[in-house]
């Protein structure tokens, strides 16, 4: 096999199931369709991963575009190899009430964080948006 330099070198990948880290942290998995020269990536029969301990869901998301400055890790799934995963696979409906009290939980650990601070005197400013890109 031949080295084709930057996202040329993806056109063998096209049409096989992939796994897609973005930068906001969403993993989704899909068939990838399409690349351009940006790496921006179209993927089909899309689903969103989401991972809370020990459980995960999968959420039905279709024909999915992504800017290629957002992927973080992109990588190819064997779907020859049996799945031996440890993980628990349950409805979206009970993934997603996992991720909101676990996001809830988070951010009262900051709160609590931010008032020990703030009791001992310092303070952390909140970085605002723009600032994270």
């Amino acid at each position: 096999m031949n080295y084709v330099p930057g996202t040329a070198s993806l056109i063998d990948d096209i049409d096989k199931k992939h796994l897609v880290l973005l930068r906001d942290g969403r993993t989704l998995i899909g068939f990838l369709r399409s690349i351009d020269q940006f790496a921006n990536l179209v993927f089909h029969q899309t689903v969103e991963r989401i991972h809370v301990g020990k459980k995960f869901g999968d959420i039905p998301r279709g024909i999915f575009i992504v800017r290629g400055e957002n992927v973080v890790l992109l990588g190819e799934i064997d779907v020859d190899k049996p799945c031996d995963t440890l993980l628990q696979q349950v409805s979206i409906e009970e993934i997603l009430e996992e991720q909101r009290l676990q996001q809830q939980a988070k951010q009262e650990t900051e709160k609590v964080k931010m008032q020990v601070l703030k009791d001992r005197g310092l303070s952390i400013p909140k970085a605002d948006n723009l600032d994270e890109y």
